[in-house]
């Protein structure tokens, strides 16, 4: 008799990062965005406040948030992308084997198809653009660009004269990071084109970030 392997389950580990928490900040501009911060415990002898840095961790390390990879990330920005009324749902192609990495006989056996919730993707409606650097160049701070500025400061309203004497004491190299990081330099250096927010219509489960010279990330 033939063997036939069982299908693979697969699990993530999800849970708290040891020594810290995530914590979320709120928009301004966009009261619904929830920008994610890790915010890292010091030594009590340290007597230091918690430091804030940059999370990249996803909904994963949220203990809050149940995860079912079965299922899929939860779609924030999908309600962003729709309040902006510039796209169209249409008929993708079929899903194929190799689409869920089935490749071979073998992999068939043992990989089972993502459960599809039969989502419809999205599309620029005719004559418009969907991308950042479009809304940027009309003058509109979108959810992602405030999004991105939150995450950019890392708390520093708070430190607003130890980031200026950071700025001062330091050699910039041409770089115009600014003492804070507002919605509006960031629509700026995109319509600049000095820095892109990687936001595809299609991916509404992404956290926005900036790549560029004035930001904290500077290569894709």
């Amino acid at each position: 008799m033939a063997d036939i392997a069982s299908p693979i389950e697969t699990a993530v580990t999800t849970g708290p990062l040891p020594a810290s928490s995530k914590v979320h900040i709120a928009g301004m501009l966009h009261p619904e965005i929830r920008v994610p911060l890790r915010e890292i415990r010091l030594e009590p002898s340290a007597n230091e406040p918690n430091v804030r840095v940059y999370d990249t961790t996803g909904p994963y390390t949220d203990q809050n948030v149940h995860i079912d990879i079965a299922k899929g990330l939860a779609r924030p920005r999908d309600a962003w992308v729709r309040a902006r009324n510039d796209v169209e749902e249409y008929q993708g192609r079929q899903i194929k084997p190799e689409d869920n990495g089935i490749f071979t006989k073998s992999a068939a056996r043992t990989l089972s198809p993502f459960p599809s919730p039969n989502m419809r993707p999205l599309r620029a409606k005719a004559g418009q653009a969907v991308s950042q650097i479009a809304y940027a160049r009309r003058g509109m701070i979108t959810p992602e660009m405030e999004y991105v500025a939150i995450r950019e400061n890392l708390g520093r309203k708070e430190a607003l004269a130890e980031a200026r004497a950071k700025i001062a004491d330091g050699e910039a190299f041409g770089a115009e990071i600014p003492e804070f990081v507002t919605p509006e330099f960031v629509r700026s250096e995109i319509a600049r084109g000095r820095a892109i927010i990687p936001a595809n219509i299609n991916h509404p489960e992404l956290e926005p970030m900036a790549i560029g010279r004035n930001f904290l990330v500077k290569i894709n």
